[in-house]
């Protein structure tokens, strides 16, 4: 038996209904879920899998039922994403060189953001580079809980019913992520000027080939990421410690790749980076982390893997009317 028209607009309407949920709440997932992995292309494919759960729910019995669609949400993404843990693992297990995590371009240096308004701002709370790669160090559960408390503010209360833990053990697997991540990256967060300014002077430095100012710039105990993933020359198999070392390769590697290239600066995952491209194309994301003192630079997270950065220059060219160019652009 047909539908009458009036069955017909309810399930319209319910379908709507059940769309808009999920939108109203998609750009809160994609952070969260990305900080639980890292991975722009696996935090996509969880929405994916979290939509479809969301749909069928909504199929099987009423959205009325959902006394809180954010909360069932969140838990249905945090559960995918931690189930994609395993197959991740495989993945960088057989990952050629420094894994580093997906840059995101979350806005530009100086300038004010209006395309998306509040999604657009959610972005900005995906963690640093540096972080995300200390992260990476945690178990599943215990980034997860991480991601939660810290930087979504979620209680332990609510973090052991997305969990189905109990508070107890989430309060400590909270104690032990704080610990850990705590005792590899103190609190302390550079100025966004003092950050850029450093970025500005590095890239000069490093782009350039002067091993004089990047033996100033470097600190003694400066550890280079270069990820180029197998796809890139000269990215070398693992990270790169101390000053003299970071030096020669840095402008080893630039000396392979240095003319025909345009700089442009941005945030990427919140810090003011630099965005370098050959031509059209987006050939390296370059982040630096700053010594407490701010006066050095104590890491250096480079991306060249190009299946990391094919999202870069969408997200270039969509802040491109609110850029402020560095220097020799």
């Amino acid at each position: 038996m047909s539908e009458s028209p009036a069955e017909s607009a309810a399930d319209n309407l319910a379908d709507d209904t059940v769309t808009q949920v999920f939108i109203g709440h998609r750009e809160l997932l994609f952070s969260l879920v990305y900080n639980m992995l890292g991975s722009v292309a696996d935090t996509e494919d969880v929405l994916q899998e979290t939509w479809l759960s969301w749909t069928g729910r909504a199929r099987r019995s009423p959205l009325t039922e959902v006394a809180n669609p954010r909360a069932y949400l969140v838990r249905i993404a945090v559960n995918h994403a931690l189930a994609r843990q395993t197959s991740i693992r495989r993945r960088r297990e057989a990952y050629v060189g420094p894994w580093l995590p997906e840059p995101l371009v979350t806005g530009v240096e100086g300038a004010t953001v209006v395309a998306d308004g509040a999604d657009r701002a959610l972005r900005t709370e995906s963690v640093s580079l540096a972080m995300l790669v200390v992260l990476e160090t945690l178990t599943p559960l215990e980034r997860a809980v991480f991601v939660l408390h810290e930087v979504f503010g979620y209680a332990h209360t609510e973090i052991a019913e997305v969990l189905d833990r109990s508070p107890s053990a989430v309060r400590q697997l909270a104690h032990r992520a704080r610990q850990h991540v705590h005792a590899r990256r103190p609190r302390y967060q550079a100025h966004p000027r003092v950050q850029r300014e450093a970025t500005e002077r590095f890239v000069a430095a490093a782009l350039g080939g002067d091993v004089g100012a990047l033996m100033e710039i470097l600190a003694p105990d400066v550890t280079v990421w270069i990820d180029g993933g197998g796809k890139r020359q000269g990215a070398g198999l693992r990270p790169v410690q101390g000053r003299e070392k970071a030096a020669r390769l840095l402008a080893g590697y630039a000396s392979r790749r240095s003319e025909g290239l345009d700089v442009r600066y941005r945030h990427v995952n919140g810090d003011p980076s630099a965005v370098v491209f050959a031509g059209d194309s987006p050939y390296a994301v370059m982040v630096m982390d700053l010594t407490p003192e701010s006066d050095q630079v104590s890491g250096v997270y480079i991306v060249t893997n190009p299946d990391k950065l094919n999202g870069v220059a969408l997200d270039v060219d969509a802040a491109a009317p609110h850029d402020q160019p560095g220097p020799g652009e």
